[in-house]
Parts: C-alpha cells; structure tokens; sequence
C-alpha cells in the first residue's frame, strides 16, 4: 500500500496535504494521521510526513509512530474524529458537515487483522453487556 492508496479518503489526502506544506495539524489530527497511515507507509515515510510538521520533531514523530504501533490503535470512527476536532484549531475534517467525511473505512482498505480486531471489540462488549 501507498501514499496514492491513503489519499483515496478525502480527510486523509488533506491531512497529507498539510504536512507535506509543513502546516502544524494539531495533536490530535497528528494522531488519526499515525493510526490511518501507518497502514499504508512505511514506518520510516510516515514518520518523515508527520515530521514536516513544524512543531513536531523527528523523534517526536518516531515516539508517536512507536506508540501507536505498540497499542495497535484502530483506526477512528468519524464520531471521534469530530471529538478530536474539537479539541484544537486544526480542521481534521475538511468538510465537517458531510456526514461521509472521516468515514477511513469507505474510502480505505485496511489489512484484514484491523477488521478481526473491531469484530473481537464487538463481541466482547456484547459478551460484557449481556452479564
């Protein structure tokens, strides 16, 4: 997968766009853009990308990478997104009033561990609920 494949889904091609222009995209845009991307780039490309955010180092970005990996995040529904987006001035969501907008998993194809992780999430909070 690629930088081409990412940038199918609207929110993550303008996310890119900003970093690739060295646009600070907040904390929490910083974070939906590690979790999405790091399915399609290279761990060494993604950190580059969230690098060119001024106010963000390479290690820092590395740091973020390494965390996000580690705690195997799944990649945000857009509820949260618009949760995150809340939380800082950055615009996460292009066009926030489009309800298809942030929705990574109709525009993306994520590996298919991402969608046995969800399903196993689901079923135990069934299994909890119905205790």
């Amino acid at each position: 997968m690629t930088l081409k494949d990412l940038q199918q889904n609207h929110m993550m091609a303008h996310l890119t766009d900003a970093l690739q222009h060295k646009q600070d995209i907040g904390h929490y845009g910083r974070l939906v853009y590690a979790i999405v991307a790091r399915h399609f780039l290279k761990e060494d490309e993604l950190v580059k990308l969230l690098a060119r955010d001024e106010d963000f180092s390479e290690t820092d970005a590395r740091a973020l990478v390494q965390q996000v990996q580690e705690r195997d995040y799944n990649p945000p529904r857009r509820e949260k997104i618009m949760e995150y987006q809340q939380k800082q001035a950055f615009p996460i969501l292009p066009d926030a009033d489009n309800p298809d907008e942030g929705n990574v998993y109709r525009d993306l194809e994520f590996p298919q561990h991402v969608y046995d992780h969800i399903s196993e999430y689901h079923s135990q909070k069934a299994e909890d609920q119905a205790s």
